[in-house]
């Protein structure tokens, strides 16, 4: 069993960090499980990011640690965004300067229509996206504004996850398993709207096991392997590499 780091900061890092979005040796438990084991990496305003890994690399870990989630429980480490440092923040504070998280589990609000899902976010935070930005961007919600949001399609249940995300005034998009589950049409459609929010200049991270959808959609990639980086680089080198993305990705 591995020592727990003690919880510290680094103040230097404050004015150093360039980036839009900076990790600074993550360490995080799950109880006695020490899941994320120093992870460290930076992401610049409007990039995509695919942080990937095999089954219990640490991804999602990583992704709550951001998002400053209850579980896991940060330690020691820094995270920054767009110079407001999120590790002394709570999941509620951290909402509110701008992490939006897309759960697997999406958690639409059983009882409320896709509109009222939509609704409920923007009265939180109602300078984020419009419904009708919204609905440009998610044609079928529009088409469904009515319909109780439990009852859609699993790839209709994440789109209203992300454009619930995007209601609230957001500077970083995180997105855990968006693909799961989902025919290979809906995913070329919510590729496609992932797509348009990068050229609105969204920051994203996305977690996702089918790595080559997530590594041709994104600029960078950082590969986890047991709670660590293993790699950090460019996405076009992943898909170059057979030998990495056969080591680390079991493709």
């Amino acid at each position: 069993m591995n020592t727990k780091p003690d919880a510290g900061g680094h103040p230097d890092r404050a004015t150093a960090a360039p980036a839009y979005v900076s990790v600074y040796d993550l360490h995080a438990y799950y109880g006695e499980s020490y899941i994320v084991q120093g992870v460290s990496f930076t992401v610049h305003e409007g990039e995509i990011l695919a942080l990937l890994g095999r089954n219990g690399a640490g991804k999602t870990s990583t992704l709550r640690t951001i998002a400053r989630l209850d579980d896991p429980q940060l330690t020691h480490g820094e995270i920054w965004l767009d110079h407001q440092h999120l590790h002394s923040m709570k999941s509620h504070e951290a909402a509110v300067a701008g992490v939006g998280m897309v759960p697997e589990d999406r958690r639409i609000i059983p009882g409320l229509t896709v509109e009222e899902n939509l609704q409920l976010a923007r009265i939180v935070e109602p300078t984020g996206w419009s419904l009708d930005r919204l609905y440009d961007l998610f044609p079928r919600l529009g088409e469904r504004r009515r319909q109780e949001g439990v009852t859609l399609s699993g790839g209709e249940q994440q789109m209203l996850s992300i454009a619930r995300a995007l209601a609230r005034d957001i500077k970083l998009l995180l997105l855990d398993e968006p693909y799961e589950g989902l025919a290979p049409v809906i995913v070329d459609e919510i590729e496609k709207t992932l797509k348009i929010i990068k050229q609105q200049g969204m920051t994203t991270v996305i977690v996702e096991q089918n790595a080559i959808r997530a590594l041709e959609l994104a600029d960078r990639a950082v590969i986890l392997d047991t709670g660590s980086v293993a790699f950090d680089g460019t996405a076009r080198e992943v898909l170059d590499n057979a030998a990495l993305r056969a080591e680390y990705l079991a493709i």
